[in-house]
């Protein structure tokens, strides 16, 4: 058996692993036994009972959380000549189309998001296989194909994040930082949940939510109640 550090010993005496705990509870100990330098990651896990290897049991979707993310996202927007103006008084980090589609396919990618338009979706689509692996590909469904960038931009940097079931049948997603208060931690992941119990997929079996864990970068997790959420 793997033998334990100092600190995961500490964190481990400090709760009950087998218990599950009320969303401001879980969050006031994930913030107790995180010990990282950094402002952490405050991770939600959730297990689903779905098989995402059918199509109609894909549990995906975007969650605007009313905290934020507590990170710092750079925004690249591809988009017609008329929509840069928009898009950088919108926030927008970096914004144009010839010039950053050619970056990209020389291999460059030190964003987060990449929004852009329906009518420059066949040059982005060529970017495919740089952009798939990283997660960056623009998609209609989390609102990153879309005629508004500006309005797309401004709910990016407010807090927005998409997610989506892995092969396994979880979903993982960040949901604030440690260095927010419980309350704000809570309050984020408990829209995160709304937001996913909407999603439930008509075709799913038995219980949709199987388990609800939080955690921070390097942290051990904390089960939470879901009896709140079905």
């Amino acid at each position: 058996m793997a033998k334990l550090s100092k600190n995961r010993k500490a964190a481990l005496a400090k709760f009950d692993q087998e218990a599950t705990y009320d969303l401001i509870k879980a969050a006031e100990i994930v913030k107790e036994i995180t010990t990282t330098k950094f402002d952490a990651s405050f991770d939600v896990d959730i297990r689903l009972g779905v098989d995402p290897r059918k199509a109609n049991q894909m549990v995906r979707g975007i969650a605007t959380l009313p905290h934020g993310t507590g990170k710092e996202v750079k925004v690249l927007v591809l988009c017609t000549p008329d929509k840069v103006q928009e898009a950088l008084d919108a926030g927008a980090d970096f914004a144009g189309l010839d010039e950053y589609v050619e970056k990209i396919k020389g291999g460059w990618t030190d964003v987060d998001v990449i929004i852009t338009m329906p009518a420059c979706m066949g040059k982005v689509g060529a970017l495919g296989r740089v952009l798939g692996p990283r997660g960056l590909m623009p998609n209609p469904k989390a609102g990153t194909v879309t005629m508004d960038v500006s309005k797309a931009v401004t709910e990016v940097k407010a807090g927005k994040i998409d997610f989506k079931v892995d092969k396994y049948g979880i979903i993982h997603a960040s949901a604030g930082k440690v260095s927010f208060s419980a309350d704000q931690l809570a309050e984020n992941a408990n829209e995160l949940m709304n937001v996913i119990m909407k999603l439930k997929p008509s075709s799913a079996k038995g219980a949709y939510v199987k388990s609800l864990t939080f955690s921070s970068t390097q942290s051990v997790g904390v089960k939470v109640e879901v009896k709140s959420f079905l």
